[in-house]
């Protein structure tokens, strides 16, 4: 499952994102209140995504969030991987946070790694397509469908 931290960063993201072209920063009590996040929590978070060189910020009166980046080029697992780590559901599948299974007697012809290394690829895929470009695009398009 998505953790809570993972979900309240992209929600961030995706406000910040929406609010690009405004030429302001945005304060983390206006993303707080408008995704409904904790603000000690959010501020937290929103350190993190600079850290990691999503986000800019300006400090003092007229300070706040920026994206340092477009919002094209900030996928749905880049952001989980920041915050969840590996997305594969097996170590021996992972990418990027690869272990041995301790059980496995021949990983090239374990079946089970098998299926999970098609789990993962079509997951990595999903994720890696979805951007907050592509998710404000969608959220467009289902709010047109509405009307």
């Amino acid at each position: 499952m998505l953790s809570k931290k993972s979900k309240y960063a992209i929600n961030a993201l995706l406000y910040v994102s929406r609010h690009r072209n405004e030429e302001r920063p945005i304060l983390a009590s206006e993303i707080a209140e408008g995704e409904n996040i904790p603000h000690k929590f959010l501020e937290a978070i929103l350190l993190d995504l600079k850290n990691a060189g999503f986000l800019r910020s300006k400090r003092g009166r007229k300070g706040g969030y920026f994206l340092k980046v477009p919002p094209e080029e900030i996928s749905l697992a880049r952001v989980m991987r920041l915050f969840d780590g590996p997305i594969a559901m097996l170590p021996c599948v992972s990418l990027n946070y690869y272990e041995r299974c301790e059980e496995c007697k021949d990983e090239t012809t374990c079946g089970i790694r098998a299926v999970f290394l098609t789990i993962r690829d079509q997951t990595l895929k999903t994720l890696e397509d979805n951007s907050m470009a592509a998710i404000m695009e969608r959220e467009e398009a289902l709010r047109k469908e509405q009307s």
